[in-house]
């Protein structure tokens, strides 16, 4: 049976509330007011990096908060959660549920997937969920106990496809391969692919950028238009 708080998100909304350094919006203070503003539009609940700006939305916004923390190693590509260090930060942060990524992709310091896995579920109750990019990734994480799978990482792996869009067929294909649920994330630009996520099968969607990312918004418009003008253009010569 799902946790309370899991099913809490079913058919809705996650907002993604993130800025990385050098960004406009970068700031605790600055994810705190969108997280406030997704709770007032009717969110399900918040997605937030860094152990600094999940307490700050704790604080002031009562919704579920899936909590990660984003740090680079130099000896690998995994950035999202990466080794127990960040796992304990985030839930000692207040995070409900902890996301991290479930690639088979090498982890710092060689810890295998299973591995922190087990070492968080011996000293932890908390719910975690697995950031994937691929249908294996996704069984793998049902199989290692995980809570619930996001589609975030497809087109993040080199092995992945690379869309603009997001990725319907892995979203209907984990669906209806595992048992626990799948969260539609990535480049979910309108609430039209948000219900078409929801059709494909994804238990909720989280969107980020669309929502929280004024300069993404703001190029995604400029980028349409200048595309409209170059055909016209074309189509005039």
């Amino acid at each position: 049976m799902s946790h309370p708080i899991v099913n809490s998100f079913k058919g809705g909304l996650v907002v993604s509330c993130q800025a990385l350094e050098g960004e406009p919006f970068f700031g605790s203070d600055y994810m705190a007011r969108f997280a406030i503003s997704a709770e007032m539009g009717r969110a399900a609940g918040i997605r937030a990096n860094t152990p600094t700006d999940i307490e700050a939305i704790k604080r002031v916004c009562k919704l579920p908060l899936i909590g990660l923390w984003k740090r680079n190693y130099a000896d690998s590509s995994v950035y999202i959660t990466p080794t127990l260090k960040e796992v304990d930060a985030v839930i000692s942060a207040g995070a409900d549920i902890v996301a991290m990524d479930a690639t088979p992709r090498q982890r710092p310091g060689g810890i295998k997937l299973a591995e922190l896995v087990h070492e968080v579920r011996a000293r932890s109750k908390i719910l975690l969920m697995a950031d994937v990019s691929n249908v294996e990734e996704g069984l793998m994480a049902e199989q290692l106990g995980f809570d619930l799978i996001s589609t975030t990482l497809s087109g993040y792996t080199s092995y992945s496809p690379q869309r603009k869009d997001p990725d319907f067929q892995l979203i209907a294909d984990l669906s209806r391969q595992v048992a626990i649920p799948v969260l539609a994330e990535g480049r979910v630009r309108s609430p039209e692919q948000a219900l078409r996520c929801l059709n494909e099968g994804a238990f909720a969607v989280v969107v980020g950028g669309a929502i929280t990312r004024p300069q993404q918004i703001t190029r995604y418009y400029a980028d349409a238009l200048s595309e409209l003008q170059d055909n016209k253009a074309v189509t005039e010569k």
